[in-house]
């Protein structure tokens, strides 16, 4: 590790506890190319903002709370931490050499500039533990939620279960955007093939960001919106549950022709 090279931080937490198992060490990165009509931190979008830090102060930042961390690891976030990959990649590569856990919370959008690919699997060569946030399965909808198509993403998810890295999917419920039953019975269907599923989150929407949009002087497109609740979200996990159970019950009943051929 050269310890030199430099990323721009939006800000840094010492013990996150939504982050990842355990308590977290989280670190949030400036930048993100989509424009999520509920992100609650658009204060992260613009790249090359914040605080510039080299890996080193980063890891003696972790090493002040190490101690706490049992359990957990850091976990790196924004904005879109795979905007700077090639300085995520010499920061998990720093963790890991100490036996921290890593964590990379992302959207996967950045799969979708093949010139990056290399530099992203760089990062996955040390990421215990990807939590992707699919924003919507439909890609219509995706691509008015976000600004951005969601192929590469989906790409992303079924890339992270052929390197055999642990996979917590996040979901966002908005009601009357990403809480209709057909797409969330879709989510769970593509998810479902992918072999290291581990867990799925289902977050409801708050309106808690809002106040920095006006702050900002940007537009809130999801005014008049109400939050979701905590009921509904539960019951959106259950139907995107029984969209995993059918990809499953198919993936075995072929299996069972396949036997019989």
């Amino acid at each position: 590790m050269s310890g030199e090279i430099r990323g721009y931080i939006h800000s840094t937490e010492s013990l996150g506890t939504v982050d990842g198992p355990g308590l977290r060490f989280v670190v949030f990165m400036s930048g993100c190319p989509m424009r999520c009509a509920y992100c609650h931190n658009p204060d992260t979008w613009e790249p090359k903002r914040g605080t510039l830090m080299t890996v080193r102060e980063i890891m003696r930042e972790l090493d002040s709370v190490r101690e706490f961390l049992r359990g957990g690891g850091l976990t790196c976030t924004g904005g879109e931490p795979l905007m700077q990959a090639e300085f995520l990649a010499e920061l998990f590569a720093a963790a890991k050499s100490e036996g921290v856990h890593t964590c990379l919370d992302t959207s996967g959008i950045i799969w979708e500039e093949r010139d990056k690919r290399p530099l992203i699997d760089r990062v996955l060569d040390n990421t215990d533990l990807v939590m992707l946030d699919i924003k919507h399965i439909d890609p219509e909808k995706h691509l008015w939620l976000t600004g951005k198509d969601n192929a590469a993403i989906k790409q992303f998810a079924e890339h992270i279960g052929a390197r055999e890295i642990d996979l917590w999917i996040r979901h966002v419920l908005v009601p009357g955007v990403t809480d209709d039953e057909p797409s969330l019975r879709a989510l769970g269907h593509f998810i479902g093939g992918i072999r290291t599923l581990r867990a799925i989150d289902v977050l409801p929407y708050h309106t808690l960001g809002r106040v920095k949009y006006e702050q900002l002087g940007l537009p809130y497109r999801l005014e008049g919106v109400p939050a979701a609740t905590k009921q509904q979200a539960a019951e959106a996990r259950d139907i995107i549950f029984g969209g995993v159970k059918q990809r499953i019950a198919e993936a075995v009943a072929a299996g069972k022709r396949a036997k019989k051929q």
